[in-house]
């Protein structure tokens, strides 16, 4: 595997998410692959479970690591070609990803939607933008419009709670008082569409996703109905499609309740409003599988390391 850009880059989805389980038992089996290799990973948003966990998962390969946080440590980088850089912006992403590519052998990168200009965050401007000057291979840590470690480590909770072969999953909308990206979102449902269940979206009027994205899934816009008979809930807020990262309403109806998830697992990717998003009665209960996901993304950054590792020359 040369980059993990997009859910469908890990190749067979229940492949890898076996052998995630696998290196759960064995951390350290595969210390080996990363000696004397470094990864750098750049943030150009905040971060706790990303950061963290990718930095156990290469550790756990051997590998050295380099954080920098591009907020409050890098120059601003400019992104488009020809252009005159006399503003705020004092390098081009031509130098810095052509440098980082000297230093490191593989660089992961977080960088999140504007949620202003729709075009500008689905052309993937940093992530891109490193793919294109990078000789080295490529992580996405979440970027605008896409966060396939998370939805692998999703994929992995669901493989060791599911009790039948097709559970019923549900990615429900909830109500957040700031604007969100869709990046969560969306490769959960492109990885819900590559699995044996039974997925149904339900969100309010307003705040479909990407219908490119959610094509041929269910969407049921009655929260309750759509729970029905689940065995998994996903949680998350995101901010209009439609109507570009605007916040049309906050809903407070659509926060999920003990009552309302019935005897299905609770997910969330963290971190969460309590009491906003969830009741503290589901977060704090036996059912809520949050604190087992975050563990879980250890273990979908190592398989995406060793993959990548696997590929490099010695």
């Amino acid at each position: 595997m040369k980059n993990y850009l997009s859910i469908h880059d890990i190749g067979d989805l229940q492949t890898a998410v076996q052998e995630a389980i696998e290196l759960k038992k064995n951390p350290y089996g595969f210390e080996h692959l990363g000696k004397r290799k470094t990864i750098c990973l750049l943030f150009f948003n905040n971060s706790l479970r990303t950061r963290l966990s990718t930095q156990k998962a290469a550790q756990h390969l051997g590998l050295n690591t380099m954080v920098m946080n591009f907020g409050s440590e890098g120059w601003q980088l400019e992104f488009e070609d020809g252009t005159v850089m006399d503003g705020r912006n004092s390098e081009h992403i031509k130098e810095a990803a052509r440098v980082v590519s000297q230093y490191a052998d593989i660089v992961a990168i977080r960088a999140f939607a504007g949620l202003i200009d729709k075009e500008k965050d689905e052309a993937e401007v940093v992530l891109n933008g490193f793919k294109k000057h990078a000789s080295i291979p490529i992580i996405n840590m979440e970027s605008s419009v896409a966060h396939p470690l998370q939805a692998l480590a999703d994929a992995i909770t669901i493989e060791e709670h599911r009790t039948i072969e097709r559970p019923k999953v549900v990615l429900s909308w909830a109500p957040h008082p700031k604007a969100l990206p869709h990046a969560v979102a969306n490769s959960f449902v492109k990885m819900m569409k590559i699995q044996k269940a039974e997925f149904v979206i339900t969100n309010p009027v307003g705040y479909d996703l990407n219908p490119e994205i959610t094509k041929g899934c269910q969407i049921v816009h009655e929260q309750e109905k759509a729970l029905e008979n689940a065995n998994f809930v996903h949680v998350k807020n995101w901010s209009s499609y439609s109507d570009y990262g605007r916040v049309l309403h906050q809903n407070p109806a659509w926060i999920m309740t003990k009552d309302k998830l019935g005897a299905a697992k609770f997910m969330h990717c963290l971190p969460v409003r309590r009491n906003v998003v969830v009741e503290d009665a589901v977060l704090d209960g036996h059912q809520s599988l949050v604190i087992e996901q975050a563990n879980n993304r250890t273990f979908a950054a190592q398989v995406v390391l060793k993959r990548i590792l696997n590929g490099l020359s010695p």
